[in-house]
């Protein structure tokens, strides 16, 4: 390949590559918050793989330990048969993370991706209960396979189906139509009426923050009272942290702050550490009633990331990375709120929370106007909602002091550009 010549993706390559296109260089190597393309070009990474690298780019530890387990012919693949790095990564996983928060959870290994980790727990809710219903959420992203796309809202991804999706019904998620107590009494008045239409449903599914349609974040008090619907109705609640959590919002489930106990939770992206796939679903003992096989996949189960994702739980043997990513989320949301004070005409307002915020802007075009301005100075950045309206930070929770001002500065100049170019600079 000649340098950044992106002709051989155009000439082969189908025609639903879509970063590439927000993103045109062609990337070659990455160290922490950094990439850098075939011409030598740095770019700072406010992207993280969408999430699937919280810790950055090639840890050196995590480098380490697979390099050592390549080079000893540990085993690659192994479907669902014991292995000696899965069973470490399972007792690590229990030591390291369930056990200090009083979880007690079984872990299945779907296919190492988010959507089968979702398409999982949706089987197994039906299963359990015996109900067909899920209830999903405005706005909610799920993943792309079929039953994933049945409980996400996006119109655009749900299309792509091609055939009717069916099964669930969506219910607005907090502050959806700026009533939250209404939001939460329509929810029990529909759930509990039998002239509504709407079955009992076998679960609810939820992000904590949510990632792909907006950054909006649930409030502690909302996801208590939606724990407190499930309870008394006997629904399970599946929280979705595929994006949101692994640290990304500071703690390692998205959901501790709220002090609430999912029955089934939904792993994939960073779990693995290192960018290397690898999903989970971890289920409360009182439902593990899949048959053995009744969920399967060829690749389920990564011993690759289990090397990887076992030492990248070293970073939560104490509160230091979480006390990190709580003080730095602290500058970003300052920032960003400096941003929206000091260019009123964006009309933006703030979104998320952690190391998943952002500036939702009712500007037609101005989201990605600023991400495309911060490629041009080097900065990954992506858009997210439903209208592409809001520019995500999504930085590595690795990321240090420097790194994420450097970021931080390259993010103003270009809203500054932007917001010149579509006349929303006040004189």
């Amino acid at each position: 390949m000649n340098h950044n010549d992106l002709g051989v993706f155009e000439k082969y390559e189908s025609e639903v590559r879509s970063y590439v296109r927000g993103f045109p260089t062609v990337f070659h190597q990455a160290k922490g918050y950094k990439l850098w393309d075939m011409d030598g070009k740095e770019y700072i990474d406010f992207f993280s793989g969408a999430g699937a690298l919280n810790y950055g780019h090639n840890d050196e530890n995590m480098k380490k330990k697979l390099l050592e387990y390549i080079q000893e012919d540990g085993i690659t693949h192994s479907l669902d048969m014991a292995s000696k790095t899965k069973g470490e990564f399972l007792e690590k996983f229990n030591e390291v993370i369930l056990e200090p928060r009083n979880l007690k959870y079984k872990v299945m290994f779907p296919g190492p991706t988010g959507t089968n980790s979702v398409e999982s727990a949706l089987k197994l809710a039906r299963k359990v209960t015996g109900r067909t219903n899920i209830i999903s959420f405005t706005h909610g992203f799920h993943g792309m396979t079929i039953g994933a796309l049945s409980v996400t809202g996006n119109a655009f991804k749900r299309n792509g189906a091609g055939i009717p999706l069916s099964h669930s019904y969506t219910m607005p998620f907090d502050n959806y139509l700026e009533n939250t107590e209404h939001e939460i009494s329509f929810i029990e008045r529909i759930l509990d009426d039998n002239g509504s239409g709407v079955e009992l449903p076998a679960a609810f599914i939820l992000e904590t923050v949510q990632g792909e349609g907006g950054l909006n974040a649930a409030r502690m008090e909302w996801l208590q009272k939606i724990e407190k619907i499930c309870r008394e109705r006997g629904i399970l609640l599946i929280i979705d942290d595929v994006q949101a959590g692994v640290g990304r919002t500071g703690t390692f489930f998205s959901f501790e702050p709220a002090g609430i106990k999912p029955d089934i939770v939904c792993l994939s992206k960073s779990i693995g550490g290192y960018g290397l796939p690898l999903a989970l679903t971890l289920i409360h003992p009182d439902y593990d009633k899949f048959a053995p096989g009744e969920h399967n996949g060829t690749f389920r189960g990564n011993n690759m990331a289990f090397v990887t994702g076992m030492e990248a739980l070293n970073y939560w043997k104490d509160e230091t990375l979480t006390k990190s990513v709580q003080e730095k989320s602290e500058r970003i949301y300052n920032f960003l709120n400096n941003m929206i004070e000091k260019y009123p005409k964006l009309k933006g307002s703030h979104r998320g929370r952690g190391f998943m915020q952002g500036i939702a802007s009712n500007v037609d075009g101005l989201a990605d106007k600023v991400t495309e301005k911060c490629f041009e100075h080097g900065l990954i950045m992506e858009t997210a909602g439903a209208d592409d309206e809001v520019f995500k930070l999504f930085p590595p929770i690795t990321i240090d002091e420097e790194g994420l001002e450097r970021g931080l500065a390259i993010l103003e100049k270009a809203i500054e550009e932007a917001a010149e170019e579509k006349n929303l600079v006040t004189s």
